[in-house]
């Protein structure tokens, strides 16, 4: 029995069984940027980032003793 009948990827495709399925590979690209983002966009965007992932937690910590009550 070949590798390809035991489920084994070969240029793109998977064979399991008598059914092909098709893999679709990833395109990644190895150049610079065409445009450079300013320290304005990255300190804003870090911000965002920031705030988006602790401002949960803070609610939390936050209410913590309402929590501790129930």
């Amino acid at each position: 029995m070949s590798l390809l009948r035991k489920g084994v990827v070969s240029s793109g495709r998977l064979l399991r069984g008598n059914k092909i399925l098709v893999l679709q590979r990833a395109h990644i690209y190895s150049k610079p940027p065409k445009d450079k983002i300013g320290p304005a966009q990255t300190l804003f965007t870090i911000s965002v980032f920031a705030v988006t992932l602790l401002t949960p937690a803070g609610w939390i910590l936050h209410h913590l003793p309402e929590y501790h009550k129930r």
